[in-house]
């Protein structure tokens, strides 16, 4: 039985623009068919569902089939981030949002522990599929999930065990003390499901299941927003509304995935096993995982740790001055977000490629994505230094604070079109299991020239120069990821 979503994807559209369905039907053609669309058959295996993907002969039209989905979940969790500051802020209180901001590098590092299974297994999993070992593939994908849910469990006992530690840790001050740690009681109850959810997104893209992997976060995230204007506007809880919104929408999320682990085994696809026989992991399937993930994770906790020294250093200036970066940096979360879906979502893509040994289509599928990733940083570089006041304005009412906000945001947004490269190049590195090439990508970037380069321009120029290290730190960058891109190609050729 073959069943299609392209009529119930126009059917979605129209409910959402019912006056435009004549006029734009052919726009939502071409959306249902890049995003939406695909045949359900129960094939053996789900070999169907994976050529339709990732052997796609245009490649334009392969990068925006793994790409666009992958960009619209994060889209969407960009969106939650944003309605999550928007909601604390109607509080009028700098202090709330400030706590808000003090705790994102927490809850990227519990995201990040998802990450060792998550991004290692679908590594992984993508290069045995372009092997065309598939019980192999099926294997890994079962280990990964329950790995991922073991680790959870004990990062709840941990955390909840440091919670007072973390929140001081985390750059809290009198001011927002209270507000930090009532945010992280919730999101640590939360972790496992945290952690369970953002590893499906990684597992289930490997084996070609975008759509589901897509809908999971925006599933989420629509949970978490509709939450959050319940906990915040309506019962007026706060901080600990927000982070009891953004942990319920992730145990959504986390049973939408179980879902569909369950369906897919009832049709057949023996890469998506859920049961405990299929539990088997080796040595070999362990190391090569985890040799990946580790860095991978790395990737998420050095960012948290570069994100901490920065808050810190912000804090010297104020909460004022932590909540107006907060705010330019949620806006300038989008190109960064884009840019990072657009890269992770191509990486299963460039490690089937390798796998199945198609060098040239996968240098050109890279090639390709950095320039699209260019093109669209250069967009929101251009849209943020003219609309940088006004976007502040949305969240702030104090002319002071929308000022500086809109300041920091023009700042910030100069690295924009140099993400394309950053980021396609740690996703390349990663799919191709070269993981200590991407984790130096990553030392770099958060460490190695971020943290020097706060110190060194705070010195200078104080507030202006902390907010500058991004852009500074990202170009020289970029430059050091196309030095290193053009070296591995050679040797990739040879």
């Amino acid at each position: 039985m073959v069943f299609t979503l392209r009529n119930v994807a126009n059917n979605l559209l129209f409910i959402i623009d019912p006056f435009h369905k004549t006029t734009c039907n052919r726009t939502y053609v071409l959306f249902s068919e890049f995003i939406l669309s695909y045949n359900i058959k129960k094939i053996k295996g789900g070999k169907e569902n994976m050529t339709s993907v990732f052997e796609e002969k245009n490649l334009s039209k392969a990068i925006m089939r793994v790409g666009l989905p992958a960009m619209l979940g994060q889209l969407t969790t960009l969106i939650y981030n944003i309605a999550d500051t928007f909601f604390v802020s109607l509080t009028k209180e700098p202090a709330m949002i400030a706590a808000v901001t003090l705790c994102a590098p927490i809850l990227l590092i519990i995201m990040s522990i998802a990450c060792i299974f998550g991004m290692g297994g679908s590594s992984v999993i993508a290069r045995l599929l372009g092997e065309e070992k598939r019980e192999e593939s099926g294997t890994t994908m079962n280990f990964c999930v329950y790995a991922i849910g073991i680790a959870g469990i004990i990062t709840l006992a941990l955390e909840l065990a440091f919670l007072q530690p973390l929140a001081k840790l985390s750059g809290a001050d009198a001011d927002n003390a209270a507000y930090t740690y009532d945010y992280l009681k919730w999101i640590f109850i939360g972790a496992p499901f945290i952690m369970l959810a953002n590893g499906f997104v990684h597992l289930f893209r490997s084996v070609g299941l975008i759509k589901e992997s897509t809908m999971g976060l925006v599933l989420g995230n629509v949970i978490n927003m509709v939450l959050d204007y319940v906990f915040i506007a309506i019962l007026g809880w706060g901080t600990a509304g927000a982070a009891l919104a953004t942990a319920l929408g992730f145990v959504c999320a986390t049973i939408y995935y179980i879902i569909c682990m369950i369906r897919e085994k009832y049709k057949g696809n023996q890469l998506v096993p859920l049961t405990l026989k299929r539990f088997s992991p080796n040595a070999a399937m362990v190391r090569n995982v985890i040799s990946i993930g580790i860095p991978g994770a790395l990737i998420t906790v050095l960012m948290s740790v570069s994100n901490i020294v920065l808050n810190n250093y912000i804090s010297i200036y104020g909460s004022d001055a932590v909540a107006s970066y907060g705010i330019a940096y949620k806006l300038d979360m989008v190109p960064i977000l884009l840019s990072v879906g657009l890269s992770q979502g191509v990486a299963p893509l460039v490690g089937y490629c390798y796998g199945g040994n198609e060098r040239k289509r996968m240098f050109n599928i890279v090639k390709y994505t950095i320039l699209y990733g260019g093109f669209m940083g250069a967009i929101f570089t251009a849209a943020f230094i003219l609309l940088g006041k006004q976007l502040a304005a949305m969240f702030l009412q104090n002319d002071v604070l929308i000022e500086q906000t809109g300041y920091f945001l023009k700042i910030l947004c100069l690295s924009a079109p140099m993400l394309g490269v950053i980021n396609m190049m740690t996703s390349y590195f990663q799919a191709l299991g070269k993981a200590i090439k991407s984790l130096t990508i990553t030392v770099l970037r958060n460490a190695i020239l971020f943290i020097p380069g706060v110190i060194i321009l705070n010195y200078f120029w104080k507030l202006n120069g902390v907010i500058a290290a991004q852009p500074v730190v990202e170009t020289a960058l970029a430059i050091i990821c196309i030095i290193m891109y053009i070296q591995d190609t050679n040797s990739v050729s040879n």
